[in-house]
C-alpha cells in the first residue's frame, strides 16, 4: 500500500512516555475521522505495545523506542514500536495469552489485546537486538464523508 502520510517520533522507555505515545498515536489519527471507538481501540494497542517495550526490553536500564506511524491507501493507520533492547527469545510463545516475563503483577495479556483491537500484528524480535512490533488498522469511511 502507498504511504499518504506519516510520523515517526524517538523517545526514552520512561513509563512517563507511555501516556504521551498513545496522545500522538491519537492525534496523528484524528486525520483520518476515526470513531470515539476507533480511537480508543488505536490508543490501548499503542499503549500496549509501548508498555511492553518499557517493562520487558529494558527491565533494569532506560533504552530507546521508535514509534512511526502511517497512513496508507484504504483509510488504514499502520503503528510500528521498535525498541533495541533484550529481545524475545520465543515470540509464539510470547504471543500466548498469559504468557509474561515481566513478575506476578503483569497480566501476560499485551500481544492477545494488541491482536484483538487491530486487524494485522506482526512481531519481530531478535534476541539482544531488540524487538518490532507492527500493527495495522483500517478505519472505516463513514458516509458523506471523504
Amino acid at each position: 500500500m502507498k504511504e499518504q502520510n506519516y510520523i515517526k517520533l524517538e523517545f526514552p522507555s520512561r513509563s512517563s512516555n507511555e501516556f504521551f505515545a498513545r496522545s500522538a498515536a491519537a492525534a496523528f489519527a484524528a486525520q483520518l475521522d476515526p470513531t470515539l471507538e476507533e480511537l480508543g481501540d488505536v490508543k490501548t494497542a499503542v499503549s500496549e505495545a509501548v508498555t511492553n517495550a518499557i517493562v520487558h526490553a529494558y527491565p533494569d536500564t532506560i533504552g530507546r523506542i521508535v514509534m512511526r506511524l502511517r497512513i496508507l491507501g484504504g483509510n488504514t493507520l499502520e503503528i510500528m514500536v521498535k525498541d533495541f533492547g533484550k529481545g524475545i527469545e520465543n515470540v509464539q510463545e510470547a504471543m500466548k495469552p498469559l504468557y509474561t516475563t515481566g513478575g506476578s503483577e503483569r497480566s501476560g495479556m499485551g500481544f492477545t489485546i494488541m491482536e484483538s483491537f487491530m486487524d494485522k500484528l506482526r512481531v519481530r524480535s531478535e534476541p539482544g537486538k531488540g524487538t518490532t512490533v507492527v500493527m495495522q488498522r483500517a478505519i472505516r469511511l463513514r458516509l458523506g464523508k471523504r
